[in-house]
């Protein structure tokens, strides 16, 4: 046996111990255990993090590629020599102490063992194409094992201030990693700051899906993306351009990680002056509404969200967070488009002399303009709606003209699958209720961490009604020319969209007949749309209703017509065409 077979047998060994190591760390952190057995974990750590420190080394000793400074290595230099210190104080502390030692240095251990287990499983070749389910089939089975294993860590005793059921621990990780919102529980009362950290940490998973963690990291640390997963991701998320993906998922994390820290940082100055909060509970709450709201998931650790008295007159805040979760629905696509569309104006600006920086048409692409215009449109819609049927009504507490704005704003812009509420939602009037199951409806833009239909679908679809109006055989916008199997998407998710919502409206109104209806299709439109509003309905669903609503959240993060592709085999085109025929519409 080789050195270099020798390395990768050592390598398959540490990834195994440090799956086990994740697994027994979760559990650690999660049941109150006897220090016997603490100890012994902690055993286990260190024995995972030296495994670690060996194969780090031992991957440049039996490379052979020329060394060189990258920043790879700089990682591995710096997670060796955090690694060599961990090592020497717990060793030192257990053979000072044997297993009567203290157990408050584990948090770091564990983290190392994380880091571990990313670092080694990164260093194998991740191959979509190669594994024995299709894409679309591994992008849904990410999300159902994510959900699943989110509700067992939150049925952890040490994550819950009382017992929580299976029903609704899966219908809370549903939520959060759907970014949906909806709750049966209080989250601020029912779970600790460690099950907050845990939903937290399904939000994000979900905003940003999980193929697009292990991707980055497989790049960051192999240098590079097979093909094939870059087509398989490309096919999934509908890119045009496979050369672009790879560049696209590192802009896709460093927008989110960028824009979830400066709100953070928003948020914490906006709230610093609340009472009763010390500097790292006004810490933890802005980071976990910075996640919330960027990710669209619309939960907070306070009973009322938003609308608690101490929150709902703060309109820097309520800005803050619109902004954040507006920023997070255009889509990540867009987002990048935009940033560097305005990057180009202000080089164009700074350098108008300079002819490296000359005009560049379509720039801002088409998609870009479809989802600006679209998102500005429903924005407008929505404020005038607000403000014409609540000004007298919800809106009546705020006294100035500014505030009344600020929270109609507010208001129009949360059904947009964002879930945050500043008002009491029971209140609102018809008119209101059924304009926000319109907004709801079409959510956010494509390739975003929200949900509906999309902005684009809806474009296309009134862009086409509009084109056969005047006769038109083919949509035209922006003297660009809407592809075939686009308008044929667009239909396909707006139909499916209705169906998957009517059984759901249909199973829940069978099962509870005493619910108010308008409120069963309230709820089950924001589950579908994955926005988290309810007309103070989620509390009174039974087990039944709560898995059905579950369900509805879970098709309409990942699609139902995504759901549709991983069911059904991809027929052979043929080389032949049937004559056309007009069918009779109406």
């Amino acid at each position: 046996m080789n050195a270099a077979t020798r390395y990768r047998l050592l390598n398959n060994f540490t990834i195994l111990f440090s799956i086990i190591g994740v697994a027994i760390a979760l559990l650690d952190s999660g049941f109150t255990l006897p220090t016997w057995i603490q100890q012994i974990f902690h055993i286990f750590y260190l024995v995972i993090i030296f495994l670690s420190f060996v194969v780090t080394v031992g991957r440049y000793v039996y490379t052979k590629k020329l060394l060189t400074l990258n920043k790879v290595a700089v990682f591995d230099t710096f997670t060796s020599i955090a690694i060599v210190i961990l090592l020497t104080a717990h060793f030192t502390d257990l053979v000072r102490s044997g297993l009567a030692a203290a157990v408050d240095g584990f948090v770091a251990i564990k983290i190392a063992v994380f880091v571990t287990f990313i670092r080694e499983l990164s260093d194998h070749n991740f191959n979509l194409n190669r594994t024995f389910l299709h894409p679309a089939q591994f992008f849904i089975l990410s999300f159902l094992v994510v959900v699943l294993v989110g509700a067992l860590l939150l049925m952890m005793p040490n994550a819950t201030t009382q017992p929580l059921s299976f029903i609704d621990a899966l219908f809370t990780a549903t939520s959060a990693v759907c970014v949906t919102g909806l709750i049966v529980v209080d989250t601020a009362t029912y779970f600790t700051t460690f099950g907050q950290v845990i939903i937290m940490g399904l939000i994000q998973i979900g905003g940003l899906g999980i193929l697009t963690f292990v991707t980055y990291f497989s790049y960051f640390f192999k240098g590079g993306v097979s093909y094939e997963t870059q087509a398989s991701i490309s096919e999934m998320s509908y890119m045009r351009g496979m050369g672009d993906v790879v560049s696209t998922l590192k802009s896709i994390l460093y927008v989110t990680f960028a824009v979830e820290a400066v709100a953070a940082a928003l948020i914490y100055i906006s709230i610093y002056d609340m009472p009763d909060m010390d500097w790292s509970e006004q810490l933890f709450f802005s980071v976990f509404h910075a996640i919330s709201a960027f990710c669209n998931a619309g939960f907070s650790t306070f009973s009322a969200g938003l609308y608690d008295d101490s929150l709902r007159f703060n309109y820097p805040l309520q800005l803050i967070i619109a902004m954040t979760f507006i920023f997070g629905g255009m889509g990540f696509t867009i987002v990048v488009n935009v940033l560097r569309y305005l990057r180009h104006r202000a080089e164009r600006m700074i350098y108008r002399n300079d002819r490296h920086y000359i005009y560049q048409p379509w720039l801002l692409n088409i998609n870009s303009r479809i989802t600006l215009i679209t998102t500005g449109a429903l924005l407008l819609t929505g404020l005038i709606g607000v403000m014409i049927f609540e000004y007298n009504n919800v809106l009546a507490d705020h006294t100035s003209l500014l505030g009344k704005l600020i929270t109609g704003f507010f208001t129009a812009a949360t059904p947009r699958t964002a879930g945050f509420n500043v008002i009491d939602m029971g209140e609102l009037t018809f008119p209101t209720v059924m304009l926000t199951i319109f907004l709801m409806w079409i959510g956010a833009s494509p390739n975003s961490t929200g949900g509906g239909i999309k902005t684009s679908t809806f474009a296309i679809a009134l862009l086409n009604t509009l084109s056969l109006a005047r006769g038109q055989t083919k949509i035209e916008v922006f003297k660009r020319q809407i592809a075939e199997i686009s308008v044929r998407r667009a239909f396909s998710i707006m139909w499916l969209s209705l169906l998957v919502i009517g059984i759901g409206v249909t199973l829940i109104s069978y099962d509870q007949p005493e619910l108010d209806l308008i409120k069963v299709v309230f709820e089950c439109f924001s589950a579908y749309s994955t926005v988290g509003l309810s007309l103070n309905l989620t509390a009174d669903l039974s087990d039944f209703s709560k898995i059905v609503v579950s369900v509805i959240m879970f098709v309409g993060r990942v699609s139902m017509l995504t759901i549709f592709i991983a069911l059904l085999k991809n027929m052979r085109q043929r080389n032949y065409r049937y004559p056309t025929e007009e069918i009779t519409i109406n």
